[in-house]
């Protein structure tokens, strides 16, 4: 015969103290994790820079003169910083987060020195007549700007810093013919590559 009378429900089972812990520990440590993270890093931004990277190592590469395929770069660089603005600031407004504060401060404080750096010393070693050290000097310091930001960011940013890291040292040691190929797939190749697996998991 059944204890329980007719009519009344069954009382739930109770759930376990630890399990209720570990569930409230879960939340609170992904919860640091969002609000430590500069999570407006646009994939499809990566992917655009990389597709303009690529064309305009394709119009550098028939420049007669360094000081030709230098411009040509120069203002690939632009346009890639342009599109990096636009589309960090679009996906931070659609994830409604800020963009120079918390994370994304510590993000860019950290990625404007090496930054600075590359710019200062492509001036030095143009002028010295070194210019078939810039391209491997860009992607060591990009990669070493995106692996200080990146500290700041979510895990595949600092990877793909590591990735231009490798690249630039390879640059540093190859003949200089191979600069431009070299930069076409640095920051061609890799922007287009993370860039499709950041804006496939993690967003856009």
């Amino acid at each position: 015969m059944s204890l329980l009378q007719p009519g009344l429900p069954r009382q739930p089972k109770p759930v376990a103290l630890d399990d209720r812990a570990r569930d409230n520990l879960r939340f609170i440590r992904e919860t640091m994790e969002r609000a430590s993270s500069f999570t407006a890093v646009s994939g499809w931004g990566g992917v655009a820079m990389g597709v303009t990277a690529a064309g305009a190592a394709v119009v550098a590469s028939r420049q007669e003169s360094a000081t030709a395929w230098l411009a040509t770069w120069l203002a690939e660089a632009g346009v890639a910083f342009a599109i990096a603005a636009w589309s960090s600031m679009m996906k931070a407004r659609q994830a409604k987060v800020p963009l120079l504060a918390g994370p994304g401060r510590k993000f860019a404080l950290s990625f404007a020195p090496p930054m600075f750096t590359g710019a200062l010393l492509t001036v030095v070693l143009f002028h010295a007549g070194y210019s078939a050290a810039i391209p491997g000097v860009w992607l060591l310091l990009y990669g070493t700007a995106i692996v200080t930001g990146g500290a700041f960011s979510i895990r595949i940013v600092p990877l793909m810093g590591l990735c231009f890291m490798v690249l630039g040292t390879v640059a540093l040691f190859c003949p200089a013919s191979w600069g431009n190929a070299l930069l076409a797939a640095g920051f061609g190749g890799l922007h287009m590559i993370f860039g499709a697996v950041i804006a496939r998991n993690y967003g856009g």
